[in-house]
């Protein structure tokens, strides 16, 4: 699987994602680093064929009426430390790649997986 990160999530996440063999950009690492709009984001997405991890609502609305991005996982966790969130993708990053299998529109929050399609 390919990820790309959204500025509001750390940028550990993609350092762990890579630690993983996964390949995984954050927004830092693009021309426009945090200031790369939602419309970029979405193409990068659709172009690299990335899901887009990200807390941002504003990409869930476009999913659901344009499914762009392509892929998504929504963190829907609240305000929680850095280090609860990076625990809790890394404790579910196989179970994500499977539901990626077969899904396109994922939800994490604290305790489980909605699957939205």
């Amino acid at each position: 699987m390919t990820y790309i990160i959204d500025a509001q999530l750390p940028y550990l996440l993609a350092d762990i994602l890579r630690q993983r063999h996964l390949d995984a950009i954050h927004t830092r690492d693009l021309p426009d680093q945090n200031r790369t709009g939602d419309n970029q984001i979405r193409n990068i997405a659709l172009i690299e064929d990335r899901i887009l991890i990200t807390k941002d609502a504003d990409f869930q609305n476009s999913y659901l009426l344009q499914k762009s991005p392509p892929k998504l996982l929504l963190i829907s966790t609240g305000n929680i430390k850095n280090r609860q969130l990076l625990d809790l993708i890394k404790s579910n990053i196989d179970a994500i790649d499977a539901l990626f299998e077969k899904h396109t529109f994922i939800e994490l929050d604290n305790e489980t997986f909605i699957v939205h399609d």
